[in-house]
């Protein structure tokens, strides 16, 4: 299914003489904006059931696809790229500032004592893979010319046949891996400096961080996280009395030169994995500090939270989904750097000994296979509680709508009822029609979110 500019006024004119076009509507507003839907076609069943005996009672409510106007029940996408469809990764993108903020402030679960911790903004950069185009404006690049801000050429190699493409593209699907060993010589750098074995530091403190993923232009993954130091118990204790935030800078610059990921062994090179030499860490101090040079916990999380919905397409205009075949390069136009970059994995995944990285179903991503966004379990909420919380919201709204008495899902009417539900998938997108009709609703849709 395509959307059209055009109103396509023959069906829209079928679906007013019809009477659906209001019904319509109302179902197409209730997508928030979404602009790539999936439909859905079956039932759901709500049968009242009997405590003491078991016994299941009538249907209360029954929700059925062929009497919807669209004749399907439409689900957003929950995409969380931009470029995909701009209305949920806008909500992404609020769920993620919500779920780092409350890490940060406090709030859905949080105690607000978390302010009081110390807590840190790094960002973990990739090493070189060899000489690029850089410094817009007024100082010369290393080329010789002077590259005003937008210039295409920033942040491509200087020599495209002696950059390390192969590197690159194996650096990025060994960064996920590279975190993670980083986090290990964190707690035992954090358990070295107060004086407690390894063993003993997750009774007196642990570590909670939330973090995103970024590309850079030239094509490589690097990651912004807050780091925050608690208590045995995260945010719910506070932290030790020899818990400083120049204690977990110190942990942090000295964990990150020790993280090394070894890698595989290609026509006789041995490739090693580590991160950069500019390594970012800013205290973050409370959200009643201001001035330009104070790093606020809100601005902190808006900033993390505008990197949630970017990709690989965003900063280097590659793909932003799988390729099936490599002779689609051909018609896509890309920038030559990303196209060499995608190929250069391609070529990488048809190893056999690279077969665990699969390097081809990643290539779009030039070979990044990790989540964009991760936090440890006591940071904070949940992207996951965020959604049933608005669910809720949205079934009690309906509730109301409908005249009907709306129940908590927790209340004791909860334990009484009976869900069937079948569905069955049966495509993406909207007809003509009903795109049109999303696109005229944008602007109440958008001030809903």
């Amino acid at each position: 299914m395509t959307r059209h500019n055009p109103a396509p006024l023959a069906e829209l004119a079928t679906l007013a003489q019809g009477g659906s076009l209001p019904s319509l509507a109302r179902q197409l507003s209730g997508l928030g904006g979404c602009t790539n839907p999936v439909r859905l076609a079956g039932h759901r069943i709500e049968h009242r059931v009997d405590t003491m005996t078991g016994e299941i009672g009538p249907a209360l409510r029954r929700l059925d696809s062929a009497q919807m106007p669209a004749g399907d029940l439409l689900v957003r996408c929950g995409n969380r790229r931009t470029t995909r469809c701009p209305a949920c990764a806008e909500t992404y993108r609020r769920d993620t500032f919500h779920l780092i903020t409350a890490g940060l402030r406090g709030g859905k679960g949080t105690p607000e004592e978390v302010t009081s911790h110390p807590r840190v903004f790094a960002t973990f950069t990739a090493p070189s893979f060899g000489p690029v185009h850089n410094r817009p404006g007024t100082r010369p690049c290393r080329c010789g010319r002077h590259h005003a801000p937008d210039d295409p050429a920033l942040s491509n190699p200087l020599n495209p046949d002696r950059y390390d493409y192969e590197t690159a593209v194996l650096w990025n699907a060994h960064a996920g891996a590279l975190w993670r060993r980083f986090t290990i010589h964190l707690r035992r750098e954090i358990a070295r400096r107060a004086g407690l074995t390894q063993r003993a530091f997750p009774q007196h403190a642990r570590v909670s961080f939330a973090k995103v993923a970024e590309y850079q232009k030239r094509g490589a993954v690097h990651f912004h996280a807050v780091v925050r130091l608690d208590g045995p118990a995260g945010g719910n204790t506070p932290p030790p009395h020899w818990a400083t935030a120049e204690l977990l800078t110190d942990a942090i610059q000295v964990a990150a030169s020790r993280a090394v990921v070894p890698g595989p062994v290609l026509d006789g090179r041995a490739h090693t994995f580590a991160f950069g030499p500019q390594l970012d860490i800013r205290t973050i101090h409370g959200q009643d500090l201001d001035g330009d040079q104070a790093l606020t916990d809100r601005a902190v999380a808006a900033y993390i939270a505008k990197y949630a919905t970017k990709g690989a397409e965003t900063a280097t205009g590659t793909l932003d989904r799988r390729l099936r075949f490599i002779a689609e390069l051909g018609n896509l136009g890309l920038p030559p750097h990303a196209e060499r970059l995608i190929r250069t994995a391609w070529a990488l995944g048809a190893r056999k000994d690279l077969a665990h990285l699969r390097l081809r179903a990643w290539a779009h991503m030039l070979g990044f296979r990790g989540h964009f966004s991760t936090k440890t379990r006591r940071y904070s909420t949940t992207l996951g509680a965020l959604r049933a919380a608005r669910a809720e919201w949205r079934r009690l709204q309906a509730a109301i709508a409908r005249g009907d008495n709306p129940q908590p899902v927790d209340g004791p009417d909860d334990a009484t009822t009976l869900v069937l539900a079948h569905w069955i998938y049966t495509g993406t997108g909207l007809t003509p029609a009903e795109a049109w009709l999303s696109a005229s609703l944008a602007p109440e849709g958008a001030n809903s979110r």
